[in-house]
C-alpha cells in the first residue's frame, strides 16, 4: 500500500471537525491532557536543541510540521513558542476549522489539506517533526514513519506519541474513555491498531532513525489531570528519534 491514511478513519474525524475547540466535546482528552503535552514537548525541543525553556519564545527561528493537526490544538501553542508552524491534515473540514481558529487568535500558522507522503514531494524539511496521536489511526505505519523521517532535518528531533497496546490501555483508552466516561464517540479508537513502543522503536530504526526517549503519560482520575512519567507507559507514551548516524 502507497499511502498512509485509512478513509474510514479521515472520515470519523471530519464528522467531528466542528467540536475541535469544544472542551467538553468529542476532543475533552485532548485538552485535558495538551497542558502537559506541551510543557513535555517544549521540554524535549530546548533540550534536543539546547534552547532555554524557560524563555517566552523558547522555539523562536525553529520550523516545525504537525502531521494529523486536527484543528489545531498543537500548532497553535507551538505557534505561541515562537516556532514557524505547518499543519498537515487528511481531513479537510479539519483544515478549515484549524484555520478559522487561528485566524481569530492573530496566529500565523500554515494549514495544508495533504498527507504527509503528498507533502513530502515538496522536499522541504523541519527542525521537529510532530506526529500526535496519529499512528494509531493511518494504514501503512512503516510508510507513515519513513514519510516523516524525510521530512525531518538531519540535525531534528520528531516526536511521536501514541497509545500501548496493553489490557490497561484497553480498560482505559476504549472501556472507560469510550463507554463509561464517555468522552469520546465509540469506535474513536481500536485496540488492535495500538502500538506497543518495541513495534514503533522498530519501525523508526527501519526508518533510519534513533529512537533517543520515551516517557509515559499518566492519568489521574482524582485530580481530574495528567503527568509524565518516566516509568509508566503502560497506556499513553511519547517516543522521540532522531537521525540515525
Amino acid at each position: 500500500m502507497t499511502q498512509t491514511i485509512n478513509q474510514e478513519e479521515v472520515e470519523n474525524f471530519e464528522k467531528m471537525s466542528q467540536d475541535w475547540w469544544d472542551e467538553n466535546g468529542p476532543c475533552k482528552p485532548l485538552h485535558r491532557l495538551n497542558p502537559t503535552r506541551m510543557s513535555y514537548l517544549r521540554a524535549q525541543i530546548c533540550e534536543h536543541f539546547k534552547l532555554d525553556a524557560s524563555v517566552l519564545k523558547a522555539l523562536d527561528g525553529l520550523k516545525a510540521i504537525d502531521i494529523g493537526c486536527g484543528g489545531g490544538l498543537v500548532c497553535e501553542p507551538m505557534t505561541r513558542m515562537g516556532a514557524d508552524v505547518t499543519g498537515l491534515d487528511a481531513a479537510e473540514g479539519n483544515i478549515k476549522i484549524a484555520t478559522e481558529h487561528a485566524e481569530q487568535h492573530g496566529l500565523d500558522i500554515t494549514y495544508l489539506h495533504k498527507t504527509a507522503e503528498e507533502h513530502v514531494k515538496s522536499r522541504k524539511k523541519y527542525d521537529i517533526v510532530l506526529a500526535l496521536e496519529v499512528v494509531e489511526h493511518v494504514e501503512n505505519l512503516p510508510l507513515f514513519i519513513e514519510t516523516a523521517a524525510k521530512l525531518l532535518k538531519k540535525d531534528g528531533i520528531l516526536i511521536l506519541s501514541t497509545l500501548n497496546r496493553t489490557a490497561k490501555s484497553y480498560m482505559l483508552g476504549i472501556v472507560a474513555a469510550e463507554h463509561i466516561l464517555k468522552w469520546v464517540p465509540k469506535g474513536t479508537h481500536q485496540w488492535q491498531k495500538f502500538i506497543k513502543p518495541s513495534e514503533l522503536a522498530q519501525h523508526c530504526e527501519d526508518a533510519k532513525l534513533t529512537p533517543v526517549k520515551i516517557s509515559g503519560m499518566v492519568f489521574h482520575p482524582l485530580k481530574g489531570d495528567f503527568e509524565i512519567s518516566e516509568s509508566d507507559i503502560d497506556v499513553n507514551y511519547f517516543m522521540s528519534c532522531t537521525h540515525a548516524d
